[in-house]
């Protein structure tokens, strides 16, 4: 079968004014790297502690590091350096059981593993969804596709089935998400698309409670929102490069690569987590500066900007070093950084701006696409800056975590709005819209993968606070 390659439409650089565009897949996701070095198996007489030794033997043992990536793990040595091709590696997810309410809860020993990986998988049909009204107040007009004319629905009615035998990605249960959330707060960092996984999130759940606004500021760009029930805070803040930016009347973004964004990173102190992601921007022109000096540009005019062409992936590179030094150098940030991958677009028969668009009304096959060319690298950049954030990180004792959702955007032409929504500002030139997410729709699966890695984060810790206690006991 002919494979769908999705369209690079970035390679332009009079980008759409609110987003760029790239598509992303392929098994990555956080793995378990087999390890060269022999595990010293101690010896415990107690059965009832098998379970926890046999996940967390390695923080007995300094031959080992022990990467805790939240419903996945990577046993890696000192010396090796990050996966980038799953393929090559082990994968270990433990499976944690589904809760049907928000007081449900089980013991380290209960739980069952297997070996999966949430992030790599396939769309089934499940007719139950969507989980949300249509209506809800958070949607806005430019991804309320059912309010806009979109008259198919069976966009809403799929969830995400993990590879592997007995391994489930459960539906989001809002009440037990804000149990776990209780007396905290979450930040997401990043462009329109974070801020499309907010109204998803809100939207999920109202079932259980509204939130009130206790926004700082009246700009759109930076909100918050409280559930007064959970003592849970939520907020956006909108930062396309995640660095220092000015951009000009005619649209060139001059991005300053070694300079925090500080209406973001001024703030993170007071978050429990946050969900970092960006990208797309960076395919439109930029200048940039290191040290307040011009180093280079991308789809700039070297006789104007009297710059060298070092194209978006030094620029993109760079910003992700920035702003995760911006998280690990902050001196009183304890909380968990979570990197959202991309979500690809699907524009065809045409690029952005010369009438493609979206038009699929189901997900593709696995073998009827791929991630390639600069989409691929974009995010071999991502993962490999993952990383490096991730080890130094861990040494400064924070903890940094992947939510991988190429894969499964990748897989869904049929999700976006396309023609079927509307921006606020009227005046715009209207293009098809294939980046950003029907709500409801697929994105909803971005909390279920969240909420399952916050109930895994919880059960290491629950599991790691027995296993001290054990070795403690021992002494």
């Amino acid at each position: 079968m002919k494979k769908h390659r999705a369209l690079h439409h970035h390679h332009h650089h009079n980008h759409l004014h609110h987003h760029n565009h790239l598509p992303h897949g392929k098994n990555q996701a956080i793995v378990v790297q087999k390890s060269s070095s022999k595990l010293v198996v101690v010896a415990i007489a107690f059965s009832t502690f098998v379970f926890v030794i046999t996940i967390y033997i390695p923080l007995c043992h300094p031959s080992i590091n022990l990467i805790s990536y939240s419903s996945i793990f990577l046993l890696q040595s000192n010396n090796s350096k990050p996966p980038l091709i799953s393929n090559d590696y082990e994968y270990s997810y433990y499976n944690l059981p589904s809760t049907s309410s928000s007081s449900s809860s089980s013991s380290p020993s209960s739980s069952t593993q297997h070996k999966c990986n949430i992030f790599s998988g396939k769309w089934v049909p499940n007719p139950e969804g969507p989980y949300y009204n249509k209506s809800c107040w958070a949607i806005h007009d430019h991804v309320n596709c059912m309010k806009y004319g979109r008259h198919d629905s069976e966009f809403m009615k799929w969830r995400w089935k993990p590879d592997g035998d007995g391994c489930e990605l459960p539906i989001f249960n809002p009440a037990h998400f804000l149990e776990l959330v209780k007396g905290k707060s979450l930040a997401f960092v990043g462009d329109s698309v974070a801020r499309n996984h907010v109204q998803s999130l809100i939207c999920l759940l109202s079932i259980v409670e509204y939130p009130i606004d206790v926004s700082k500021t009246p700009d759109f760009n930076f909100k918050r929102w409280r559930y007064t029930s959970y003592n849970f805070t939520m907020a956006t803040f909108w930062t396309p490069y995640l660095v220092k930016r000015r951009v000009s009347d005619s649209g060139l973004a001059s991005l300053y690569l070694d300079e925090f964004d500080e209406e973001w990173t001024t703030e993170i102190e007071e978050f429990d987590y946050i969900i970092l992601s960006a990208g797309h921007w960076f395919f439109r022109r930029a200048v940039f500066y290191e040290k307040g000096n011009i180093v280079g540009c991308h789809y700039c005019i070297p006789d104007i900007n009297n710059a060298t062409e070092l194209g978006m992936f030094y620029g993109y590179r760079n910003a992700l070093k920035t702003a995760f030094k911006a998280i690990t150098n902050s001196k009183d940030y304890k909380g968990i950084t979570y990197l959202r991958t991309f979500s690809p677009s699907h524009f065809e028969n045409g690029l952005w701006n010369e009438g493609g668009n979206c038009v699929r009304t189901r997900p593709f096959r696995r073998n009827e696409t791929e991630l390639e060319g600069d989409n691929m690298e974009v995010y071999k950049t991502q993962l490999e800056e993952f990383w490096n954030a991730e080890r130094e990180g861990r040494e400064r004792g924070l903890k940094f975590r992947l939510l991988d959702t190429t894969q499964a955007m990748l897989l869904r032409p049929d999700g976006h709005p396309n023609s079927h929504g509307r921006w606020r500002q009227e005046n715009l030139t209207s293009y098809n819209d294939c980046l950003h997410w029907c709500l409801p729709g697929p994105i909803d699966t971005w909390n279920d993968f969240l909420l399952e890695m916050m109930k895994n984060e919880l059960h290491l810790r629950s599991a790691e606070e027995e296993t001290d206690k054990n070795l403690h006991s021992n002494d």
